[in-house]
């Protein structure tokens, strides 16, 4: 049997798993490879810590393939680091691709479906029965990423300043100023505006207790994020229908701790959906992108061997 690396390098965590055949022989989990959130140094650091962890605990020293989605995957040098890495920890036949990709793959394994994409980031990708693909959104947290876990954090400080100056009741400013440990609003403010800056995802937990405790402004950023997650599918569905003349309703998933974690935002994100195409068929449940990395991996295994 081939022995097989699957990899999800998220925004916020990565995780790995080492299968032989059938068989998971190791699971870990470390911090992000992402180089445009932690940087190039770190991010090869947590993927070399993470490797070293996975490879221990699967008692191997090497691997007949391995796949590693992660973020940002087509930008000019993020692949050709992560396969050199690989390389030296004897990786016989490896690839990256984007964590949509993954995710994609493990809901459909190569067949037709939709994917929404809601966690540190977001963003929606479509395959038609041809493989042809279409998507919405994932344009970054600056330039979009409508209902992510970044948006949701930026999006409640907006409209938190907007409810002050209105003289509207809403805790976010608050809850933030705790978190954050500034003791004025000018502090704040100058903290949410500066560079780097702080990490907006890290806001949304405390966004969804609000929302659920009362908060009026928290409840609408939440509104907001599911309605443009479902309007990202339906784009997406549109897209596929006019330009790849896909008339039957293709099947949908969705992946990240927006939708998964945050049951106001899953029960409008799906009400949504439901409201303009009743009859599009809907997974019950969040897809694990770690699958398809290792279903992708097993396939290029199986091209080494033939």
């Amino acid at each position: 049997m081939a022995l097989v690396l699957g990899m999800d390098g998220g925004g916020t965590r990565t995780r790995a798993a080492i299968w032989d055949g059938e068989r998971q022989m190791a699971f870990a989990e470390g911090a992000s490879i992402k180089r445009l959130r932690v940087g190039a140094e770190a991010a090869e650091e947590n993927l070399r810590t993470l490797l070293a962890r996975v490879y221990a605990e699967a008692g191997v020293n090497r691997l007949d393939a391995a796949t590693v989605g992660v973020a940002s995957a087509t930008m000019p040098g993020v692949a050709e680091w992560i396969l050199a890495v690989l390389r030296e920890n004897g990786v016989t036949r490896c690839e990256v691709v984007g964590d949509e990709v993954i995710a994609l793959d493990a809901a459909f394994h190569g067949g037709a479906g939709i994917l929404q994409i809601a966690g540190t980031g977001a963003n929606c990708i479509g395959r038609a029965p041809d493989g042809s693909r279409e998507s919405a959104g994932g344009w970054s947290s600056r330039l979009g990423d409508e209902g992510s876990g970044y948006w949701i954090g930026l999006q409640a400080v907006r409209s938190a300043l907007r409810a002050y100056d209105r003289d509207e009741p809403c805790r976010i400013l608050e809850t933030v100023g705790k978190l954050w440990g500034t003791s004025s609003l000018e502090a704040l403010v100058n903290l949410g505006d500066s560079t780097p800056g702080p990490d907006f995802a890290a806001l949304a937990p405390s966004m969804l207790n609000l929302a659920v405790e009362g908060d009026a402004v928290a409840r609408g950023v939440l509104q907001q994020a599911a309605e443009d997650l479902a309007a990202s599918v339906l784009l997406v569905r549109s897209k596929l229908r006019r330009k790849r003349g896909v008339l039957v309703e293709v099947p949908v998933a969705y992946t990240g701790g927006v939708i998964e974690k945050m049951k106001p935002v899953r029960e409008a994100f799906l009400a949504g959906l439901k409201a303009v195409a009743p009859e599009m068929p809907v997974a019950e449940a969040p897809v694990v992108a770690l699958e398809g990395a290792i279903w992708r991996a097993k396939i290029l295994a199986g091209k080494q061997l033939q």
